[in-house]
């Protein structure tokens, strides 16, 4: 072999076993994202021993006041687990919620509170930060429009500045049902139906005051789209996301985050990736999704560029704009988290 050769090859090699090296330490400098929303994956930033800290699926995340990353799974064994932003496990509760699934954050009179939808369970609870539980939300039996518990199957909150919250029932009738701050209904909209107003697979609901006035967004994943609707039940928008099954919408700051669970369907297994909108509910960036591309100023069609997912489920985006993510019917991954670059 020639020396110019041989040490071309050499270099080769090198370089890829400090890649490798790297990877089994923990580290990965590939960069996700487009445009100016670019992320360094670390795939084993929320890793534990399962043994000792097991996860089913990881459903969704968020940040307190104290800069702590609180996680949702349907493990009865620890229902929640509470991380530093490093990844490190400060503590851990839970045994009671088989089919926990949404999990959003509230805060009042100095104190703040997490709401747990529980599909299995057909109850959402608001609970202390520690777990006590302090309200508990039944099957809304006087609506008339259920038949028995079973048929309500709620997989979100979201809860106003004045204790007023609002449950999507994404994997039941879908209605969205407003109620007062002691749980009782004020107004039902949504549900099953085949006018634009009529939500299917209403996954998520957040508030969204970007644009000076309070409304609320809410998911309609088999449709591709999230809907605005006004706090009544007006709906006033329509964002199309075609190709994108997305969960749950985050607001922080003036963007919009979102885990897209599969794509382009929910029958394509393991095809997930993030997508970031912009304050004009433009897509910018998707992390490991295709590049976010505008004709004539329609959004064409997203999909799965990067194998870094399987079905994420729920995006957390913390105080320094860094973004972890958690996963379902994925191996019971723990969450990755993608550094800002």
């Amino acid at each position: 072999m020639k020396r110019r050769s041989f040490l071309k090859q050499a270099g080769l090699a090198v370089a890829a076993f400090s890649i490798t090296r790297d990877l089994f330490a923990g580290k990965n400098e590939m960069v996700y994202g487009h445009n100016n929303m670019r992320y360094r994956m670390n795939a084993k930033w929320g890793a534990l021993n399962p043994a000792l800290y097991p996860v089913n699926d990881c459903h969704e995340m968020v940040q307190d006041s104290k800069g702590r990353i609180i996680l949702l799974t349907n493990e009865t064994r620890n229902n929640v687990l509470v991380y530093d932003k490093s990844g490190k496990l400060l503590h851990s509760w839970g045994h009671d919620f088989p089919g926990a699934h949404g999990l959003s954050l509230h805060s009042a009179g100095g104190e703040e509170y997490l709401f747990i939808t529980d599909t299995s369970k057909h109850q959402v609870y608001k609970t202390s930060l520690d777990g006590k539980i302090l309200l508990t939300i039944d099957y809304p039996q006087e609506t008339g429009l259920y038949k028995n518990r079973d048929a309500f199957v709620p997989t979100e909150t979201t809860v106003l500045d004045n204790g007023e919250f609002y449950i999507a029932d994404g994997y039941g009738a879908q209605h969205i049902i407003h109620y007062d701050e002691k749980g009782k209904i004020k107004n039902v909209f949504g549900g099953r139906g085949e006018t634009t107003a009529h939500l299917d697979n209403a996954h998520g609901i957040t508030t969204d005051s970007r644009g000076g006035k309070l409304t609320l967004l809410v998911t309609d994943r088999t449709r591709h789209c999230f809907k605005r609707f006004s706090p009544e039940g007006k709906l006033l928008e329509v964002i199309a996301l075609p190709g994108a099954c997305v969960c749950r919408p985050v607001i922080k700051g003036d963007h919009l985050y979102a885990a897209v669970l599969r794509s382009p369907g929910l029958d394509a297994a393991d095809s997930g990736f993030v997508t970031i909108l912009d304050k004009d509910n433009k897509v910018v960036s998707n992390i490991g999704g295709s590049a976010p591309e505008y004709k004539d100023g329609k959004l064409q069609p997203m999909r799965q560029s990067d194998k870094i997912f399987a079905n994420p489920h729920d995006v957390c985006v913390d105080d320094e704009e860094n973004i972890y993510v958690a996963q379902w019917a994925s191996g019971k991954v723990y969450p990755y988290k993608f550094t800002r670059v």
